[in-house]
């Protein structure tokens, strides 16, 4: 559903939120009339995506960020598949979730699940712990749950002062939870392993996939430049990348298409670009990625990018 969070809907409160009771679930219909979100930015705050959303049938592909992931419960379980497990995160804790990690994303419960997230880009996270941690490389996350009501207090804290326009007090506070947020789970990203034969396929058919987006080869047609078949390459991109080429090939469309939506490329263009067939091939795969549809977001970004 295409919508917008209300303001104060950030805070904490353990509540059901008149969600429908377990076993009285309602149609499917009704059960996406709950769900609400709001993916936008704020210019006070650079480098950093903001999403306030509650979401009760949705289902997230297995994709991939840019950014880090920083999303605290505030009602209801979310379930996401990390790392080769699906893990569960609920009320006072929080998804944690490294750049270009592959994951999913549903509801734990019948009744859903309420977040505020936070994405800070690795550039964004790399100068905090600089300043604030005694981290070598690059700092990530260890663990992607981390039950810590505070922190989660702190991240909807962070919404709301963007909300509100308090550009102190939502630079502090991410501050203060991206430090909390090292201490407590932090570490040094892992470092890429000397690439294999079939590692370095893979990187060279990503690049292929990359150039030729909008018409991309067939499996086949990519074994066959590399001299390989069809599932020794299926398998060296699963390793290399967490997912086959043609998922892998989805969640690289809809990066694109989110940086020709932040340049003012209509939804409709910005589709055709990256290789989808219209714009409703588009907002399919772009909700089930980002979380919102392209005309939302690109809504929500305009106001940032745009002169008041």
């Amino acid at each position: 559903m295409e919508g917008t969070a209300g303001r104060g809907e950030d805070r904490p409160t353990g509540g059901r939120l008149g969600a429908p009771r377990p076993g009285s679930e309602g149609s499917a219909a009704q059960r996406r009339s709950l769900e609400r979100a709001r993916h936008w930015r704020y210019e006070e705050l650079p480098g950093v995506d903001l999403l306030r959303a509650r979401y009760v049938s949705k289902t997230f592909v297995r994709h991939t960020h840019e950014h880090f992931v920083i999303a605290a419960i505030a009602d209801g379980v979310e379930v996401f598949h990390h790392g080769g497990s699906d893990v569960s995160v609920g009320a006072g804790a929080l998804a944690l979730v490294n750049p270009d990690t592959p994951h999913t994303g549903r509801a734990g419960v019948p009744e859903g699940w309420r977040y505020g997230a936070l994405y800070p880009s690795p550039e964004v996270v790399s100068a905090i712990a600089a300043e604030t941690s005694t981290l070598r490389g690059s700092p990530g996350f260890v663990s992607p749950v981390l039950d810590d009501p505070y922190t989660v207090r702190l991240v909807h804290q962070v919404l709301r002062a963007a909300d509100e326009g308090n550009a102190l007090a939502a630079d502090t506070l991410l501050r203060v939870a991206v430090t909390r947020l090292l201490r407590l789970n932090g570490g040094p990203l892992p470092q890429r392993r000397t690439q294999s034969a079939g590692a370095r396929i893979a990187a060279r058919a990503r690049a292929v996939l990359e150039e030729r987006m909008a018409e991309p080869p067939t499996l086949e047609q990519l074994a066959a430049d590399f001299g390989t078949s069809p599932f020794a390459l299926l398998r060296a991109f699963r390793d290399a990348y967490g997912m086959p080429p043609h998922t892998w090939l989805t969640d690289a469309r809809v990066r694109r298409a989110r940086l020709l939506l932040d340049a003012g490329t209509v939804p409709a263009e910005a589709a055709v670009a990256v290789g989808f067939t219209d714009q409703p091939h588009l907002n399919r795969h772009f909700a089930r990625i980002v979380g919102v549809p392209p005309g939302a977001y690109q809504r929500e970004r305009k106001n940032v990018q745009d002169p008041r």
